[in-house]
């Protein structure tokens, strides 16, 4: 099967029509994306949760559980290498800035903070703004796209993308992770989104893959703060707004300055 047929030529209609231009920043969903025969390849590859845990890295912190991530693709199974591939190809890309309109995106081949993404019965990834910069490679992020591959998901089962403004206090919408629906967004500063919480069955997890796209050039409205990902609580968080999140920071904050510390004792002392 050819890269050019591997992606359902509705979906390419749709993609070249353009990111919609709507509050409270441009994003879009679109169902079918893959060839019904490859996506289902993909989604018959996915490792089991146990396996995963062995490839990737879990996550356990207060915003973000029971979520292992697979960046190296080395560890993909066939069909998940091939669409790693096909994402990164010139000519997707290509179609990735022709649909957001950003010039020169560039695809990450390390999958910093991307790959395979399995979450866990119970697991969460709260609100938040992602990363903006990569600074090994002098790059800006630009577009984010997440691919899902879940099968007979039930509303019950959670796991929804969610859209809030940038104060996260309204919610502009949650698209559910059904099988060959790809969602995406221009990434920014207001580009509030999350999780909600997992409530599948154990036997079950939530399967998806998602890529980054990244440019040279910083954006336009861009004001030169480099920052990590930046989590914020929704209307209804008040114990973790106000209490485990500013602890988990100010925990986090002491660990860099105690690895600072023996960095810093260690130069000192020639070793």
């Amino acid at each position: 099967m050819s890269q050019a047929t591997l992606i359902n030529p509705s979906a390419l209609n749709t993609i070249m029509s353009g990111i919609p231009d709507i509050e409270p920043f441009p994003h879009f969903c679109i169902d079918n994306f893959l060839n019904e025969e490859f996506a289902n390849k993909v989604h018959d590859s996915f490792p089991s949760y146990e396996q995963s845990k062995l490839m990737g890295r879990e996550f356990s912190a207060v915003n973000e559980k029971y979520k292992i991530q697979i960046t190296d693709s080395n560890k993909f199974p066939p069909a998940i290498l091939q669409l790693h591939k096909l994402l990164a190809s010139p000519e997707f890309v290509k179609l990735v800035s022709e649909m957001t309109g950003i010039p020169n995106l560039l695809a990450d081949p390390e999958l910093m903070g991307g790959g395979i993404h399995e979450t866990n019965s119970g697991g969460r990834l709260d609100v938040h703004v992602d990363f903006n910069f990569i600074e090994e490679k002098q790059w800006h992020r630009r577009v984010n796209i997440l691919f899902y591959f879940n099968k007979d998901w039930e509303e019950d089962y959670g796991g929804y993308l969610d859209i809030w403004d940038k104060d996260v206090k309204q919610s502009y919408g949650a698209y559910a992770p059904i099988f060959n629906r790809a969602c995406g967004f221009v990434t920014n500063e207001v580009s509030y989104h999350g999780v909600t919480p997992v409530r599948c069955p154990s036997n079950r997890m939530r399967k998806s893959f998602a890529v980054y796209y990244y440019t040279k050039e910083a954006p336009a409205s861009w004001d030169g703060e480099k920052h990590s990902t930046v989590f914020k609580a929704r209307p209804d968080e008040w114990l973790k707004g106000h209490i485990l999140m500013p602890c988990d920071e100010s925990l986090n904050t002491s660990k860099e300055m105690y690895r600072s510390f023996k960095k810093n004792v260690k130069t000192i002392l020639g070793k």
